[in-house]
């Protein structure tokens, strides 16, 4: 009966953090389309079935369907919503090749394509901007307030008060610095420059695999050194329009660098895939975020929508990533790949996003205890 009711209750903050990033993406592709001259038919947010609908005064269908996990321009001279193939089943004239998109050139193609994934981490850059220049940016000294007996960071000699201004290279600001580098360290040794009473010293710790609930009572292990940083050290920091930019900026970055080390670390076998998260999950993290106030709420989605762009970018036929390596295949060759060969990659994009997205859900039933619950039914 608990999930049902966290199900309830998750459902409508997801499927608002879903169109919102989706919308975002999808009107990156419209909207460039429309300045290289394509003709739109359909701008669709969801799937299948038309719920509501209305067609604007240049005969674009804008409209709601029924399954609204994703959504999708279809521009004219496409075969499908995927923008793979042109539509053959008839001979264009010149007038319909002039606004047809498979009759633009490479690079015209290419921007339209790119530009949904772009959309997304732009719309983060603004949301995080406005965020920092308006409510500001939250930001907590990296002072160690206190180190746990045993942990990592005792064993590698820090010290309470110590301010860590540096780990691998890598320059720390604020405690969401250390907290973001040892997550992707996945357990590896960690060279840690500290400020200790005016004179540097620099350790070596490293962070020990351990149990961690999160906020949902999910279970997962995850690095950490063992430091506390007390609550009352956080500021609100307002900034500046161009220093809320800059840090929007780092934010942005920051977010992108983490998911790709972490995707780069499932594939290399040095990280669990158990934290690969689906739709169950972001509904969850939806409803934690909305419970949490409007701010944290358009965090999360900014924090998605990142996702969402590096996502799509990758090289995988069926993704915006997968036309753009079609796309690089007909530069080099001088002519577009022959459409069986574009056929069956699709197919074998469709197997692989269709495999991830069972995957993930898989690791959301068990992370979320549904399988448990389910059992629980029948026993």
């Amino acid at each position: 009966m608990e999930f049902l009711v966290g199900l309830r209750d998750n459902v409508p903050p997801f499927l608002l953090v879903l169109t919102i990033v989706v919308f975002v993406h999808e009107m990156g592709h419209f909207l460039v389309a429309r300045w290289n001259g394509v003709r739109i038919d359909t701008f669709s947010i969801g799937f299948g079935p038309e719920l509501i609908g209305w067609t604007d005064r240049r005969g674009t269908r804008w409209k709601l369907s029924l399954m609204p996990l994703g959504g999708y321009v279809k521009m004219f001279g496409d075969a499908d919503a995927a923008s793979a193939t042109a539509d053959t089943t008839r001979e264009m004239t010149s007038e319909e090749r002039a606004v047809s998109f498979q009759h633009k050139r490479l690079l015209q193609r290419a921007a339209i394509v790119v530009a949904g994934p772009l959309a997304n981490v732009i719309f983060a850059i603004v949301v995080f901007t406005v965020m920092f220049a308006t409510i500001g940016e939250p930001i907590i000294p990296p002072v160690v307030g206190e180190v746990v007996a045993g942990s990592a960071a005792d064993a590698g000699g820090v010290r309470a008060g110590d301010r860590i201004v540096q780990i691998d290279g890598h320059s720390i600001s604020q405690f969401g610095d250390i907290q973001r580098l040892v997550l992707l360290s996945s357990g590896g040794v960690m060279t840690v420059a500290v400020d200790r009473g005016g004179k540097s010293y620099t350790l070596s710790v490293t962070p020990r695999m351990a149990q961690v609930t999160d906020n949902f009572g999910n279970v997962h292990r995850s690095p950490l050194l063992g430091i506390k940083v007390s609550g009352a050290l956080q500021l609100m920091v307002r900034h500046g329009p161009w220093k809320a930019l800059t840090a929007a900026l780092k934010q942005t970055y920051d977010v992108g660098e983490g998911a790709l080390v972490s995707m780069g670390q499932m594939i290399a076998g040095t990280r669990g895939a158990d934290d690969l998260g689906g739709p169950l999950r972001i509904a969850q993290f939806s409803s934690q975020a909305a419970r949490n106030g409007a701010a944290n709420f358009i965090t999360f989605v900014a924090f998605l929508s990142i996702n969402l762009g590096l996502i799509n970018i990758f090289p995988v036929p069926l993704l915006d990533g997968g036309h753009l390596l079609f796309y690089a295949i007909e530069g080099l060759r001088g002519r577009p790949l022959a459409e069986r060969t574009q056929e069956f990659g699709l197919k074998v994009g469709m197997i692989l996003v269709m495999s991830l997205m069972v995957f993930a859900t898989w690791n959301d039933l068990i992370h979320m205890k549904v399988l448990d619950y389910l059992i629980r039914l029948v026993s």
